[in-house]
Formats: C-alpha cells, structure tokens, sequence
C-alpha cells in the first residue's frame, strides 16, 4: 500500500531520504540534509514529500528556492521529482505534485515553479509552460512551468 507524507510528519526518515534524493540526482547528501533541516525545523515552508510503499522510499520531491537557474525571481521551485521505475505510471509523482502544491498553498505560498526537460508530463497536473531558462551550467535552455 502506497502512503503520501511530508518530512515533516516523518524526519526520522530524513537520513534515508537525503540518501535516496542523492542516489537519484547526485546533489550532494549534504544538500539535501541542509534543506530538510530547515523545513523539519520550521524555519521554511519548503517541504519535502515521499512516497512509501511499506517503508521503502518510491517516490519523492522537494521545493526549495532555485533549482539552478538564473531566473532568481520565479520561486520557489519544485525539485527533484522522481518515482522509482517499479512504480511509474501509478499517479506517484501526480499525488506528489498535488500534495506539495496544496501545502504550500496553505501556508500562503503560491504561486509555485518548476523546471524540466519535459513537455506534456506537468501540464497534466494543472502546470503551464511559463519560459525558457538558463540552468547553471547547461548549455541549452530548459522549461520552466508555474502552478498559480
């Protein structure tokens, strides 16, 4: 059975967590330690969400407030989405995506970015093409959606 939570409900999850997040997107686990910290603590709205099948982590996103770009003025950001092959085509990273939007929007944070190589997969959870732009690094530009 497949359970929606934030870290925030679970931070002795959030080791395990920093771990998977790294595994997936090679960030440093510092990073993400950092991040949860300060949304475990309160000192952010910026949460971090999971998807547990049992206790194995299976999907999973965060929001935090530049995810690479040079468009500091679009945020705060989505980042690192990602559901485990096992589990795609589930609805995981949807419910995730509803989950983190729907949270932050209770605590008076909207609206919400996010950016990705992707076109066709967002749009389907109430996400819009915004603009191109610059990821730190990269070479081509890449999409940035809003959630209003």
């Amino acid at each position: 059975m497949l359970t929606y939570i934030t870290l925030r409900a679970r931070p002795d999850l959030k080791d395990a967590a920093a771990s998977w997040f790294h595994s997936k997107w090679r960030v440093p686990k510092s990073a993400y330690l950092a991040c949860m910290d300060a949304y475990i603590s309160g000192e952010t709205e910026y949460g971090w969400y999971l998807c547990l099948d049992g206790e194995k982590i299976v999907g999973g996103l965060g929001v935090i407030e530049n995810d690479f770009h040079d468009r500091p003025d679009l945020a705060p950001n989505v980042c690192a989405v990602f559901t485990e092959e096992s589990h795609r085509n589930r609805g995981v990273a949807g419910a995730l995506l509803n989950m983190a939007v729907e949270d932050l929007r209770a605590h008076g944070v909207s609206p919400v970015y996010l950016v990705t190589d992707h076109a066709g997969f967002y749009e389907r959870y109430g996400w819009e093409f915004l603009c191109m732009v610059q990821g730190d690094g990269e070479p081509d530009m890449t999409r940035m959606y809003i959630h209003r």
